[in-house]
């Protein structure tokens, strides 16, 4: 490169200014300088103040020659300013930034004086080199996203140039693995996004009546009380979605975080149409167990002790679970099992019950 601006040197002068720029960016590229280095190096070379705008943030960086920020923060005027502060800064040169020919930002020079020649030349090269920039790292890190982009990652109707577009757009680098989260929540999202993956890339937003965390690592135990999240696994989006979902359903207030592979067979229970997990004897026995709830004490003590004794498989643990005599939990067993018709203590019948409750709360879901 260097070899050939040196010939077109002595051809044009304004070639070999034009090729310096080239060259001047192709440098920064090397050294993979993230936005704000960009955006002052950028600045420094045009000599005047430069800014850029990322639609997917909205918020605009502006930094002088200096290397400095700007001092006013809008590259706009102000519909109502203030006529002591003087006219608000205008760009005067825009360019946009597109990734896979989408635009996704902006970058503009504020130039006071004439435009130089080159002004076009450089705000080029500074918009494909932030496009650059996005595509390998991903925008500023913020925590919540479009819905739109979130649905069209999560779709299983979308197609994969479409879904990897979506994934970069939201700051997911090329081939970076992503696990979605379906979660229901009082807690904002944002919030339980940066705890479950606090040092790496993660988004979130709702989508219907859940919503969703796309998250490169998952720490559930960073999840706060309150939160319920089934986990998907991190092979595509789409499927990683379906397990999410599935998983979220079979979380209970004593298990309130699902990993979807963890189900093993059980997930096939919510492949089950209703109406045939409704007509099963054990099912519909446990609906009409259930049907006090939680207006009957005696109703929602036996859900209860249920819900123990499937989760531990033992009189005594499920005792200790519910701070209980052994022996209460025992006559409250031999109760349910008279109501279900067969023998909670005999292995096959604690299977049954834990299918059984399984298939009822899916129904109540």
């Amino acid at each position: 490169m260097e070899a050939l601006a040196e010939r077109l040197s002595h051809l044009d002068s304004q070639v070999e200014g034009a090729i310096r720029v080239v060259m001047f960016y192709d440098t920064l590229m090397r050294r993979r300088v993230d936005l704000p280095a960009l955006t002052r190096a950028s600045a420094g070379l045009a000599e005047c103040v430069t800014g850029l705008r990322l639609h997917g943030t909205g918020q605009a960086t502006r930094v002088g020659p200096d290397g400095r920020a700007a001092p006013d923060q809008a590259p706009a005027p102000d519909p109502d300013p203030d006529p002591d502060q003087g006219p608000a800064p205008t760009p005067s040169l825009t360019a946009p930034v597109t990734l896979d020919d989408e635009e996704i930002g902006t970058v503009w020079l504020e130039r006071t004086g004439p435009p130089r020649t080159l002004d076009p030349v450089l705000l080029d090269r500074f918009a494909l080199a932030v496009a650059a920039v996005v595509e390998r790292y991903g925008p500023a890190r913020t925590t919540m996203a479009d819905p739109a982009l979130v649905e069209l990652v999560i779709s299983s109707g979308s197609d994969e140039a479409a879904r990897a577009r979506a994934l970069r757009l939201l700051g997911f680098a090329g081939g970076l693995p992503v696990q979605v989260l379906a979660v229901r929540t009082r807690v904002p999202l944002d919030r339980v996004g940066g705890l479950v993956c606090p040092s790496r890339p993660v988004k979130a937003a709702p989508v219907g009546d859940v919503g969703v965390v796309l998250a490169t690592t998952v720490d559930r135990a960073r999840l706060p009380a309150g939160v319920r999240a089934g986990i998907g696994a991190a092979e595509s989006p789409d499927r990683s979605w379906r397990e999410a979902r599935t998983a979220l359903r079979f979380t209970t207030a004593r298990q309130p975080v699902v990993h979807h592979a963890e189900l093993g067979a059980l997930a096939l229970l919510a492949q089950v149409p209703p109406e045939t997990a409704r007509a099963n004897p054990d099912v519909a026995a446990l609906a009409r167990v259930a049907a006090g709830a939680p207006k009957d004490a005696a109703a929602s003590e036996a859900l209860e002790t249920l819900d123990a004794y499937c989760a531990t498989g033992s009189l005594r643990r499920a005792a200790d679970l519910l701070h209980l005599h052994h022996s209460s939990v025992a006559r409250r067993v031999e109760q349910l099992g008279k109501a279900l018709d067969f023998d909670l203590t005999e292995p096959t019948g604690l299977l049954r019950a834990r299918l059984a409750l399984t298939a009822w709360r899916l129904l109540e879901e």
